[in-house]
């Protein structure tokens, strides 16, 4: 799962829907997927590689959903030979990317920034939607890709020849076009014919996430002992934390139990209501690595910000609306 609340297809709506109920349990699941920005960014500042980090997560959380899959509907345990390429590119390309791109971001930008950047990945899906597919497109999608571009720059600041590290920003735009793929194929998966549930798909990604992660780097020569220190101090409390503690936290509350949220709240809201109270995590995260971290942004980032937002809510309502 990414750190974008995002609207999740292939979930019908209650008989008898409560909007309430769906924004209180989105809400909340935003809030958590913005805490998990600093968690990860506390972790991160230990020094731990994040490729490492993102195995730990993908692999943490894998186990979670398999356990629960398979008490709760063991059928969806079984797969075909027909499934698992696409499987394996969600789970290659779309989990184990996104994490590991973000949390490379981390190490370099502000959360704040590093979630921005990501969050333009509702444009890029227009885009895709646009040209790869052939579906048409509202002309909004183009003031939308322009809001985002200036949105950007402005964060950036590029006229200062990058006030923010470049390598950073480059990292933060790949997992944006990872986090892109990840909800394309999971969307061509969900609407296939006899198509997966959302928990089962997202559980197999996992999965083939895990699985690249023990190719690239084997459990067995895992640092375990960078677990066992403690974080750095939040600066707005002077205290820390001990690292497997949040490594747990961002397993559980950064991961399994927001994605469970999500699903929740998609019972109870459109993809058009969920797509615009998704918005609020970027700014979320921005208010909680100011007051845990110290990270602020400057004037000028927070418009470009409000830019970036704006233009993803332009593309999601052009993209939610065809």
């Amino acid at each position: 799962m990414s750190d974008i609340a995002e609207p999740i297809p292939g979930i019908p709506l209650n008989k008898t829907p409560h909007p309430f109920t769906g924004y209180a349990l989105y809400l909340t699941a935003a809030l958590l997927f913005a805490l998990n920005g600093t968690v990860a960014k506390s972790i991160l500042l230990t020094g731990i590689d994040p490729a490492r980090l993102s195995q730990l997560r993908v692999t943490g959380a894998f186990l979670v959903l398999l356990l629960y899959v398979g008490l709760r509907n063991p059928t969806a345990l079984r797969i075909t030979k027909k499934e698992i390429p696409i499987l394996l590119a969600y789970g290659i390309l779309g989990v184990a990317g996104t994490q590991y791109l973000y949390f490379v971001a981390l190490t370099y930008l502000p959360v704040g920034v590093a979630l921005l950047i990501e969050f333009t990945a509702p444009v890029i899906i227009a885009l895709w939607f646009r040209f790869a597919w052939k579906e048409p497109t509202k002309k909004t999608v183009w003031v939308a890709l322009g809001m985002a571009l200036t949105g950007l720059a402005l964060v950036a600041q590029i006229w200062l020849g990058f006030a923010v590290n470049a390598v950073g920003v480059l990292a933060a735009l790949a997992a944006a076009v990872s986090l892109s793929l990840f909800y394309i194929l999971g969307d061509k998966q969900l609407r296939v014919e006899n198509p997966r549930d959302p928990v089962s798909l997202t559980m197999w990604g996992f999965a083939a996430a895990s699985l690249f992660w023990v190719v690239a780097q084997p459990w067995w020569a895992f640092p375990w002992d960078a677990l066992s220190g403690n974080t750095e101090p939040l600066s707005a409390a002077n205290v820390s934390f001990p690292i497997w503690i949040m490594a747990l936290w961002m397993i559980l509350f950064g991961t399994v139990i927001t994605f469970s949220l999500v699903l929740a709240s998609m019972r109870h809201l459109r993809a058009s209501q969920a797509s615009t109270v998704g918005l609020t995590e970027p700014l979320f995260a921005t208010m909680i690595a100011w007051i845990l971290l110290g990270e602020a942004l400057t004037v000028t980032q927070v418009l470009g910000g409000a830019l970036i937002l704006l233009g993803v809510f332009v593309a999601e309502r052009a993209r939610l609306t065809t």
